[in-house]
């Protein structure tokens, strides 16, 4: 009988996704910390929501394609679509509407969650990656998108960042509004593509995004993206109009006077800034960082928009009659940590542990001893979980980073004295046991 072949299943990731490493998420920790005391200071209600919505819920303001299983990672279950959330704003709209009896007015909440993006990936561009967001609801005041700004402001600084290394830019979706109705463009369908190739003008230029609102592009891959099919001479309008350098809306003017009282001037007025989301219906923002990196072809780039946000005032009507205007702000936390991480070396302690080495298993009531007393000090500390040889147990001691590991055999045991040899300094010295701690303390 002819044996089967074994078919091992892939190590390697699918397109879109990462394996995150300890010294990328120490760092991610460290940003969140700054957030949490920030939001604390500033009154948002922490929330969560699940990562799975029934599709209906969300799969109408995604930026992205109409159908379930486009654009969102979605499957069936007794008859309804559930998706992987997109974003963190439709969920928010559900959960409003549900205890829209039982929240206050406004209502400001933070959340920080993994959304999920079935699109096509690129260089920085990934399926699966941490957002944080911070909205009002139920408030029209442009006091509330002006403070979303200030406040954003105020995590990137306590992060470590500079006024001069990032800026807050602002539009108003009333620009494109207006300029849709100058054009005679009436089609929600064209006005939506139209708005989706107006949000990659940083990404593909002003050449890229022609294509898009003219017949469509051919990207390098051979993939097409059908235009919007607007005529040249309304193009060269939306061009024109994009280019101004001073706002002309009242919500941006009120906004600008509410920045001076917070004396905020971090920001430009940008009206090629567009969003891609559907849902805007007013002032937006969006937060960019100044600074080059290298990407990921070796080439220095500077990096960027991290998020941003605006105000959508009928969202959550869309689950009802529901009085809830709003606004909020959103950064994608994985390309802040990147960021941060190429700009700064940042100080942050990876504990590793001390290695107890194991001589003979009928000691491990010594070696247990000894790990007590030095977890009990709220030292990181481990036993070697195996009878190897020394060499290798040494190895993967100097594999882990670890600062020292203790040596404690027979004699030692017998006089109560282990030893503690430095893996920095190569340096050992016999110590008694009431010592140890005070010791290793040295060498951490």
């Amino acid at each position: 009988m002819k044996k089967e072949k074994k078919i091992n299943p892939s190590k390697e990731l699918p397109l879109g996704f990462v394996d995150r490493q300890e010294k990328e998420l120490l760092v991610r920790d460290f940003i969140i910390s700054n957030i949490k005391e920030v939001m604390i200071k500033y009154g948002f209600q922490y929330l969560e929501t699940p990562s799975f919505e029934y599709s209906d819920s969300i799969g109408k303001f995604l930026p992205d394609k109409d159908r379930p299983d486009e654009g969102v990672f979605s499957f069936r279950d007794d008859n309804k679509w559930l998706s992987l959330r997109y974003d963190l704003t439709a969920p928010l709209a559900r959960y409003v509407a549900k205890n829209f009896l039982e929240i206050p007015k406004p209502f400001k909440r933070y959340q920080l969650g993994t959304v999920w993006r079935n699109e096509k990936p690129g260089p920085g561009r990934f399926r699966e990656f941490l957002q944080f967001d911070a909205d009002y609801v139920g408030t029209k005041s442009l006091q509330a998108d002006a403070e979303l700004c200030v406040m954003i402001s105020e995590i990137l600084e306590k992060c470590g960042l500079t006024k001069s290394e990032y800026i807050v830019k602002i539009s108003s979706r009333k620009i494109t509004e207006e300029l849709f109705k100058k054009i005679n463009i009436n089609d929600s369908q064209q006005k939506l593509t139209a708005l989706r190739a107006l949000d990659k003008i940083d990404r593909l230029g002003w050449n890229g995004v022609k294509e898009l609102l003219g017949s469509g592009r051919k990207d390098k891959s051979g993939d097409f993206t059908k235009g919007a099919n607007l005529k040249p001479k309304d193009i060269e309008t939306i061009e024109e109009a994009l280019k101004k350098k001073s706002p002309e809306t009242e919500d941006l003017l009120e906004i600008l006077k509410i920045f001076k009282d917070y004396n905020f001037n971090n920001f430009e007025f940008d009206p090629s800034i567009i969003r891609g989301l559907e849902y805007y219906t007013g002032a937006i923002f969006e937060v960019n960082l100044k600074f080059d990196v290298t990407n990921d072809k070796g080439q220095v780039i500077q990096f960027g928009s991290i998020g941003g946000g605006g105000r959508y005032d009928n969202l959550v009507n869309n689950f009802g009659n529901y009085d809830a205007p709003a606004t909020g702000i959103s950064i994608g936390l994985d390309r802040l940590v990147y960021a941060l991480m190429q700009k700064t070396e940042f100080k942050i302690k990876q504990s590793k542990p001390i290695v107890i080495c194991v001589f003979d298993k009928n000691s491990m009531k010594d070696y247990i001893a000894i790990q007590t007393i030095i977890r009990k000090a709220g030292i990181s500390v481990e036993i070697y979980p195996s009878e190897s040889k020394l060499k290798k147990q040494m190895e993967y001691a100097n594999k882990i980073n670890s600062p020292a590991v203790i040596l404690y055999g027979e004699n030692e045991i017998k006089s109560s004295k282990p030893t503690l040899r430095n893996l920095r300094s190569g340096k050992e010295q016999s110590i008694e046991i009431k010592e140890l701690v005070n010791e290793i303390k040295k060498i951490i």
